[in-house]
């Protein structure tokens, strides 16, 4: 059900307000490059320091900007189960075509408490579910085996966002998965060809706030069978994808997209905006890829 380019996207902020303005232009701007689809509200969208009405107000915007043409899969999770249904059963009011749910930080629950957080929610809300498992991130990952447990158990439960970085896990959690209704997406832009080899759909990215395009092409061009394509691709896009987590996500796509005129690079607190050096790496890193921007 979800397949290709979804972008992670930034929430752009000015005077610690939901710049509206600058994000819908981001929304028009990934629709016109033929993303797959997009997603408010995770990590890349600061979803932990948005208030909960800010968070239905940015995903009832995407989704009425978008206008059905392409999914919308709305960030949906916290580590409290009674939020994430809350969050869950709006996005679905909203409209959303689906609800991305990471795994609760900081709780670190067990693997039994990861199974019983799910499936509470995909009980409660009649929407599709995708996983989202970073533990870098959350200090808990979901083993392969809950992963399989649960899209077995719950029908609306399809799909993964798999940012482990290991090749072994989404080995693993594929072929757990096998003969079930169940798509993973990599969430680790510099590994998406890798993950595609091996039987992943897409990507959730980055990457494609600032280059959506190519991300898309080297998608497109893997599912064509043209690997001297998609390899090309993904070698082109490397350092960039590094460098864009030069400092803590999202404060240097921010940077980035601010520079490409999408807004300010304004970060909430706890997070603040990157260094003089980690900026004139990640220009740098801008200018190489070959993306024009107007000032420093």
């Amino acid at each position: 059900m979800f397949q290709g380019c979804y972008t992670a996207l930034i929430t752009p902020f000015a005077n610690n307000k939901v710049d509206y303005e600058a994000y819908g232009r981001l929304i028009e701007f990934q629709i016109a490059e033929g993303v797959a689809g997009l997603v408010p509200c995770g990590t890349t969208g600061e979803s932990a320091t948005l208030s909960e009405e800010e968070h239905h107000q940015v995903v009832e915007f995407c989704v009425k900007t978008v206008k059905g043409r392409v999914q919308v899969l709305a960030g949906t999770g916290s580590n409290c189960t009674e939020t994430t249904v809350r969050l869950t059963r709006h996005a679905k009011a909203a409209g959303a075509d689906g609800a991305l749910l990471i795994t609760p930080y900081y709780n670190k629950p067990t693997q039994e408490g990861l199974y019983q957080h799910y499936r509470t929610v995909a009980e409660a809300c009649d929407i599709p579910i995708v996983l989202y498992n970073v533990p870098g991130r959350t200090s808990v990952s979901i083993a392969p085996e809950t992963v399989a447990r649960l899209a077995r158990d719950c029908k609306n439960i399809i799909g993964l966002k798999d940012a482990t970085n290991s090749l072994g896990y989404t080995s693993d959690v594929l072929a757990l998965t096998t003969g079930l209704d169940f798509d993973l997406l990599s969430g680790d832009d510099g590994v998406v060809l890798p993950l595609l080899s091996v039987g992943a759909k897409g990507v959730i990215s980055v990457f494609s706030n600032i280059a959506p395009r190519s991300m898309v092409t080297l998608i497109a061009a893997w599912q064509k069978g043209d690997i001297a394509t998609a390899q090309k691709l993904h070698y082109a896009q490397l350092a960039l994808s590094k460098d864009l987590f030069v400092e803590t996500n999202p404060a240097p796509v921010k940077a980035a997209a601010a520079l490409l005129g999408f807004g300010r690079e304004d970060v909430r607190l706890p997070l603040a905006p990157i260094s003089a050096a980690s900026r004139k790496t990640l220009i740098t890193s801008l200018r190489a890829f070959g993306l024009e921007f107007k000032g420093e």
